[in-house]
């Protein structure tokens, strides 16, 4: 066969070589075109159910406790990693408990009336066909976010007014206050400016207050939290074995509970941590880069956040082989008693850092035992000692709700100085931390990290642990470990 060539003519240059083409919004063909021809379906709010109610009784609670007086707040934005690419969005935790929208850059204005407040909020609505931002805007346009729903639909699902938020700086509801508007620490600078605005620590307390106090709905968001966790620790047990045959190490367990919790609710409630031996005693090590060591604990910290953002906060130490070394379970065993004499401690009426104190005096008791103390129990647990604390330099436990440490810049009169009331949810997480290069500590001791945390619901009578389907004897982790193992 043979081939005879073809001679190419000249390229044909294209209409702007060596030219700056204009951009597509200035382009009318372009724009024209692309406005014509899309079908207009209405997208519909896929709120989690009772949402709206649940918000509304809490903006009844705030206007209880701070009648007469203008309240705004706002979501937020999420930071620009690179041009048009931002780091994921997660709604302001006191802005979702007022609506719990989750969408950036709104914005909850509460107008007092008489009996109350008026509420409205403020939503950026998506960019629609004949709009230049339909195509070119990268964050609200629905070319590159797709079809997202309307204000109508918004105001329908929230049963409140739902206007366009470009219209805030015009807004009545502003311009006509009783005294300084109150505004939350996220609400955008140039609106606080506009409109004379200041972060108000008024607001901010009453906030952390009143969430502090979950109600029913709260709680079956909490509740359901900490089942998808449990079934996430179950599958990552699993995959301990292949984790180690495979070389995958603790980057495979940490992306199996981040799948889960994408899976069954919005995602992980904080950073996971998965600790494997010399790891497990960094407090956070959420680099989780390590490998797992097949005769190590496992220190796994691990929480789902629902689809309403509530999170569980849930810990523990695993043996990767299936059982425990005996110097991981004499470890293991001492922070298994002060775990239970810590939850003994929560109770209505009873101060909230009683739990804390009883949780360190058994810790010390069980170090001083093992002789790692160079001072009495008494001379450690005194305000100017505290030399257990080299072994737990971390706090005990914490609220739990919207946010892992949960209403956190409360005032300490508020939260650590205040007594226990039904409706609390907080976590219990003591536990000893043994790094390798620490020779205080005998060498059969170095490198072992144990923790143990439960989510608990103080109720009239006592306590409930929510997470209670998770052993925490060492025998009954042992054995759950296996159970959950293909192996096993």
């Amino acid at each position: 066969m043979t081939h005879t060539a073809h001679q190419a003519g000249p390229a044909t240059k294209p209409p702007y070589a060596g030219t700056r083409p204009p951009r597509l919004h200035q382009i009318p063909a372009f724009t024209d075109y692309i406005a014509q021809h899309w079908g207009s379906e209405p997208i519909p709010v896929d709120l989690p159910e009772g949402t709206a109610p649940a918000a509304a009784a809490h903006r009844r609670r705030l206007s209880a406790a701070l009648p007469g007086r203008t309240i705004v707040a706002a979501a937020g934005t999420a930071p620009i990693r690179n041009d048009d690419c931002a780091y994921g969005f997660r709604a302001d935790s006191d802005f979702v408990w007022l609506t719990g929208v989750q969408v950036e850059g709104a914005v909850v204005v509460m107008t007092p009336v008489s009996g109350g407040h008026e509420t409205t909020v403020y939503l950026p609505p998506p960019f629609r066909p004949g709009e230049d931002g339909f195509f070119g805007n990268a964050m609200h346009g629905e070319l590159w976010v797709g079809a997202s729903p309307g204000l109508t639909e918004w105001s329908r699902a929230l049963d409140v007014a739902v206007r366009d938020v470009a219209e805030l700086d015009t807004s009545a509801g502003l311009s006509s206050t009783n005294g300084p508007v109150l505004a939350t620490a996220v609400v955008p600078e140039t609106l606080r400016r506009s409109h004379s605005m200041e972060v108000s620590a008024e607001l901010g307390r009453a906030l952390a207050q009143l969430r502090m106090i979950k109600d029913d709905w709260e709680i079956a968001q909490l509740r359901h939290a900490v089942d998808a966790s449990v079934g996430g620790f179950a599958a990552v047990a699993g995959e301990i074995p292949r984790a180690i045959d495979e070389g995958l190490g603790e980057r495979w367990l940490q992306g199996t509970f981040d799948r889960h919790a994408r899976t069954h609710g919005n995602g992980p409630g904080y950073s996971t941590i998965v600790g494997s031996g010399p790891n497990a005693p960094v407090l956070h090590w959420t680099r989780c880069d390590g490998p797992i060591r097949p005769d190590g604990a496992l220190l796994l910290d691990m929480g789902v956040e629902a689809r309403s953002l509530y999170t569980a906060d849930v810990t523990r130490t695993l043996p990767a082989s299936g059982t425990f070394s005996p110097a991981q379970r004499q470890v293991h065993d001492l922070v298994e008693k002060s775990h239970r004499i810590a939850m003994s401690h929560v109770r209505p009426g009873v101060n909230y850092l009683d739990f804390h104190f009883a949780a360190m005096e058994v810790l010390a008791e069980g170090l001083h035992d093992w002789g790692l103390l160079p001072v009495s129990v008494d001379e450690a647990l005194s305000p100017a000692g505290q030399q257990h604390r080299r072994y737990i330099v971390c706090g005990v436990g914490h609220h739990l709700g919207l946010d892992v440490h949960d209403c956190s810049k409360a005032e300490w009169e508020d939260y650590m100085g205040a007594d226990l009331q039904p409706g609390v949810v907080m976590t219990v997480e003591p536990g000893l931390y043994f790094h390798t290069n620490d020779l205080s500590v005998p060498p059969e001791l170095r490198g072992i990290g144990v923790r143990l945390e439960d989510d608990l619901l103080v109720t009239d009578t006592g306590a409930e642990v929510l997470s209670e389907a998770l052993p925490i004897d060492a025998a009954g982790i042992e054995q759950w470990t296996r159970r959950h193992m293909p192996s096993a």
